[in-house]
This record gives structure tokens, sequence and C-alpha cells, in this order.
């Protein structure tokens, strides 16, 4: 079945981040679509909006159907040439600021940039020594500082400790350590010395063998480290010593890095850490 080819604008006076990740959960509830994605950031001036809009133009009639287009366009006069292109579109502010105005009785700034600024300096502060906790600690280092985390994440290798910890500091602002378990700790069926001390911090990642075996195999082709044996062999291990100390984990075969860190944060208790 051939899929039926469609071109998504995300437009935006400033980085383009909310309508893209707004109008792209939105397209996400439809299959059948092949989308070709352009994002136009920083759209700012009357020159520009009239070069994206004959942009638009020549995508209609290239696909046979007119772009969708998602926007957070503040400036009235770039807006209004937009809408003049072969396209449907959705603009954010325009759905959702006029029932707003009315709500709190007070009409909206018009300020562009303001939920991706510097405005909130204490949050975005937070964000940064999050993920700079988040590197200094990665893969078992400077496990002295354990006990200033505000999670540990552990599994073997390739389980997907480092792209969840650094996930969590960058969108929650929380600090995360992670330590490999190794061969070494599968050979003493005990936690490692140095986690003995947090261990109500410690939060375990686990995968099925062939996942784990199909990511190592990228990594170290056709290695014993790769091979499908020692990835079950080291997966039953790790879960026995989850059960075992009644350490908390996720099987995460199936699931989104974003869903594996909203997991986290709920099962744990934490709460975001930024825009307070």
């Amino acid at each position: 079945m051939t899929q039926q080819k469609r071109t998504v604008f995300y437009l935006s006076d400033r980085t383009g981040i909310t309508a893209e990740t707004l109008g792209h959960s939105l397209l996400t509830q439809f299959d059948g679509i092949e989308w070709e994605t352009v994002n136009v950031p920083f759209l700012d001036d009357i020159e520009n909006a009239q070069a994206v809009l004959a942009q638009i133009n020549r995508a209609a009639e290239c696909d046979g159907y007119r772009p969708l287009v998602f926007s957070t366009l503040l400036k009235p006069e770039i807006l209004e040439v937009i809408k003049q292109a072969n396209c449907r579109l959705f603009d954010f502010f325009e759905t959702f600021i006029r029932s707003i105005e009315e709500e709190l009785h007070q009409p909206f700034v018009r300020m562009a940039g303001r939920s991706h600024g510097l405005q909130h300096h204490l949050s975005y502060f937070k964000r940064i020594a999050a993920i700079n906790y988040v590197l200094a600690h990665d893969d078992g280092v400077n496990p002295k500082n354990f006990a200033e985390a505000d999670i540990i994440l552990i599994g073997v290798s390739r389980s997907g400790k480092t792209p969840t910890c650094l996930y969590l500091g960058l969108q929650y602002g929380i600090a995360a350590a992670n330590y490999p378990l190794t061969e070494e700790d599968m050979s003493s069926q005990q936690l490692p010395k140095v986690l003995e001390n947090v261990r109500g911090k410690l939060f375990g990642l686990t995968l099925s063998a062939a996942q784990l075996h199909f990511i190592r195999q990228e990594r170290r082709p056709n290695s014993q480290y790769a091979s499908l044996a020692q990835c079950q062999r080291e997966i039953q291990w790790q879960e026995s010593l989850f059960h075992l100390f009644n350490i908390p984990f996720l099987d995460t075969t199936r699931i989104s890095i974003e869903e594996i860190s909203a997991t986290i944060l709920n099962r744990c208790g934490l709460k975001r850490q930024l825009y307070g």
C-alpha cells in the first residue's frame, strides 16, 4: 500500500520548539502518511515570510495536497503573509490565547521567546547544573558524589542509562548518575560496594536480550560481548539482582526515552526542578 505524502511546516519567530513539539504530537495520531518536515525558526521579517509563502505553495503543487502549517508566530503582519499560502494553517496562539485572555481579563504581551528564554534564571541554572552533574557522573565516574544524586540508574552495558540520565537533566533538571553492572559484578551476586549506601536512590533499566543483542552488535559486531547468549545471561542476572535487593526497575524494550523518564519520575516520586 502506497503511503500518502504530505508536507508539514513548523513556523516560529523564535526556536520553533513549541510548534514542532505540539504539531508532531498531533500528527503521530494519523497512520499511513509519509511526512516531509520543514522547520522555519526565527521567521521575523516580511521578506523571509514571502519566501516561505512561495515554498509552501511549491510544496502544495509538488505533493498534490496543501501542506499543513503549524505556527507560533506572534507578529500579525508575518502571519498575514503566511495566511495567503495554499495551506491548512494551525495557529496555536490564535487557538488558545483568546480564551485565556477572556478568563484572565488581560491581554497577552505578544512577546516572542518567553517559553525558551532566560526569564526564569533560577530554572535555567538548575538545568545547567543538572546536566553538568550527569556528565560528571556518567558510567560510574565519581561514585563518592552519588549521595548528591536525585537518582542513580543501574543496568548492564548499553541498557540506555546515559541517554536517559541526559534527558532527565535536560528536560526535568534532575541530577541523575548512572552505574554500569559488569561481568565482575555478576560473579559476586552482590551489589557493588559503591552502591550500598545509596540503595534508596537506585533504579534499574532492563530490556529484552534480543534488543540488547541488536544494540551491542551495532557497537561490537560478532563479539562475545554482543552475543545473544551473553546478553541473555546478563539480563537474567541483573533482573535477579533487582529482585533480590528490591530495586525498582523498568523494561525499556518498547518504550521511548521520554516515556522511560516520565515513568521513572512517577514511580520514584521525583518532581520536575525546572520552571519553578
